[in-house]
């Protein structure tokens, strides 16, 4: 099965956010992908006011989405902001959803863990989620994660262990001294400690686009990756917009997991 990353620099405009999807969608058709994944915050970059254009998956916007999608034939992974229930203390917040949808596919995903690190405290304005997110397209399953939920395994191996060959991981991966290392090895690493590809899908970096970014907001790096499941990186950009296209083959999962079988042998019996 052929998937796309579509490492695009979105802004505050939704509906310019839209024709970036269109746009980047057409392109991975051409490029003859069934699925195309796009950033974290596709629909409203960070740093903007996100409870203005929260809506639910089956809203305007990510309506809009969906006929794209439907339009072009293929799936597309994005990354919005819906409802969520306001704090103890009564203070708004959203979720950070991944919509995927198109041919036979809907479905959402809300950020399990959120990025209370580096001085950002997301949990101020997002509620977390709670569950795993997975479908099947092509012969294949692909789970769902997003930014920071990859520095955290036990995701990636419970989405191996529920059948999932394939993990999608849109980010706004925050800039910072070691932070695209940190990215590109975490990557792999969850390849490797899954025995799954790993699509990570980031902003591109915005001086990289010619886009003006609020300041200290988690804008993106770029450096989107696919990686192998034996930990091979198959595609990385660099820091301005960059289409990756690679081909994934389920046979190449069953024969990492049978020389590889991490999954297998992890013990479970023990209470470290």
């Amino acid at each position: 099965m052929r998937i796309a990353a579509a490492q695009v620099v979105t802004g505050e405009d939704p509906q310019q956010n839209l024709r970036l999807v269109d746009e980047w969608t057409a392109k991975a058709a051409e490029a003859g992908a069934e699925l195309v994944v796009f950033p974290e915050a596709t629909q409203r970059a960070f740093g903007y006011p996100l409870k203005p254009i929260v809506e639910e998956i089956w809203g305007p916007w990510a309506d809009e989405v969906h006929r794209i999608a439907q339009r072009h034939g293929l799936i597309v992974v994005v990354g919005m902001f819906t409802p969520a229930d306001p704090t103890d203390q009564g203070r708004p917040r959203v979720r950070n959803t991944l919509l995927a949808t198109g041919p036979s596919v809907f479905v959402s995903y809300d950020k399990i863990h959120l990025y209370d690190a580096f001085g950002f405290q997301e949990s101020q304005n997002v509620q977390a989620g709670d569950r795993l997110v997975q479908f099947p397209a092509r012969g294949m399953t692909f789970g769902l994660a997003t930014c920071y939920d990859i520095r955290f395994p036990q995701l990636f191996q419970a989405q191996a262990r529920a059948g999932a060959e394939a993990a999608l991981v849109p980010a706004s991966w925050a800039p910072g001294p070691g932070k695209v290392e940190q990215w590109r090895t975490l990557a792999v690493a969850r390849a490797l400690d899954s025995t799954q590809y790993v699509i990570a899908c980031g902003q591109g970096l915005p001086e990289a686009a010619g886009v003006r970014a609020p300041d200290g907001a988690p804008t993106g790096v770029g450096h989107s990756l696919i990686v192998s499941p034996t930990g091979e990186i198959l595609a990385e950009a660099g820091e301005a917009p960059e289409l990756l296209v690679a081909d994934l083959d389920p046979e190449t999962v069953q024969q990492a997991r049978t020389v590889l079988p991490v999954l297998e042998n992890a013990r479970s019996d023990l209470d470290f």
